[in-house]
């Protein structure tokens, strides 16, 4: 808790899917206090239901929103103003916390800023606390998560590029599939990764999608569907532990070869008009240790610096969701109490 309350910090809220999470950024990026909320309620139904976590996220939001702003010593009053992440996502979820974010805003006679949530997660590396002073723009956003998965050109606050994307399945999406194939519960991504450390990588020869295509889409469902075959061709329930070790592991090395493949073509890309830069990846699936080392490598071969957030701030926080209000704050960026949630909202309709 700090001393005194510190004018012009912003409250941050999100709720777009399965997590619940507040935060208080002092205007400088410090975080004053912050708090994530992971929803227990959809493990045994093998992934989000929205009814579920729309009536989660309103059990919890507005206590949890009380305990960040206490432990920030901030007044709401004194608040620079209010972000509350405004899509995309869960439409049950997204109407909750900004509808909280509003009522806030009014009481307190704050500005309100509706955050898109692909932004957040696009600004992240700019806080001055991820990296020194923040990334410079342009820069060159890889986004993976369990519902994204695309190559950006991020030339500054509201405005972006998208150089390429998945056409079937977010990576994220597919590494859950494996979980639950894999026996693995949900969410499948961190459980996979565990297993995939003691498995054998080059055991089973596992498709690589798109590998040295031109261009810098992504597609992961052949790859899913190869895993689903793999396991249905053992008896019911008799695949053995280390078989789904190297299931994994193998899945894994595929994944992570794809993905740096794809990004080091949108490198090329993106260094065809501002040179080298900086890769930034960001989003749940940015947390994966063999996926970062796969880029890293990528980013040295062509002189790109290579930038990922520390691990709490990969999946959905509102640390992300405050500092997004911070940067558009600064440029007059506000939005109005009647701006709607929506489920849809693609990073290239910033601008308009």
């Amino acid at each position: 808790m700090v001393d005194k309350p510190i004018p012009g910090a912003v409250l941050g809220i999100e709720s777009s899917c399965d997590e619940t999470a507040a935060a208080v950024l002092a205007p400088d990026g410090r975080v004053l206090a912050e708090a994530v909320l992971s929803q227990q309620e959809h493990a045994a139904f093998g992934g989000v239901v929205p009814e579920i976590a729309a009536r989660a996220h309103l059990a919890h939001l507005p206590g949890l929103v009380a305990a960040v702003m206490q432990r920030s010593g901030t007044d709401f009053a004194a608040l620079g103003g209010v972000a509350a992440t405004s899509g995309p996502g869960l439409i049950g979820g997204l109407i909750v916390g900004a509808g909280l974010a509003k009522g806030v805003a009014i009481a307190h006679h704050l500005p309100f800023i509706a955050v898109n949530h692909l932004e957040a997660h696009a600004l992240t590396a700019r806080l001055p606390g991820v990296v020194s002073g923040g990334v410079a723009f342009p820069y060159l956003l890889l986004l993976v998560s369990g519902g994204h998965c695309q190559c950006v050109s991020v030339e500054g606050v509201g405005t972006y590029a998208r150089l390429g994307g998945t056409i079937d399945d977010a990576v994220g999406e597919a590494f859950d599939k494996v979980g639950k194939l894999l026996g693995l519960g949900w969410p499948g991504g961190p459980a996979v990764e565990r297993l995939a450390a003691r498995g054998d990588p080059q055991r089973f020869a596992l498709p690589r999608p798109l590998f040295g295509r031109p261009g810098c889409d992504f597609s992961f469902s052949g790859l899913k569907t190869a895993v689903a075959q793999l396991v249905v061709s053992y008896p019911p329930g008799a695949l053995p532990g280390q078989d789904a070790a190297d299931i994994a592991a193998s899945f894994q090395a595929a994944v992570a070869a794809v993905m740096a493949d794809r990004a080091g073509r949108a490198m090329d890309l993106f260094a065809a008009q501002h040179g080298p830069r900086t890769l930034v990846v960001a989003g749940g699936v940015a947390a994966n240790g063999a996926i970062r080392v796969a880029l890293t490598a990528a980013c040295a071969a062509r002189g790109f610096a290579f930038v990922a957030p520390p691990l709490r701030l990969c999946g959905d926080n509102a640390v992300m969701v405050a500092w997004t209000g911070i940067e558009r704050l600064r440029l007059g960026l506000t939005d109005p109490l009647g701006h709607a949630p929506r489920p849809r909202w693609p990073l290239d309709e910033m601008a308009a």
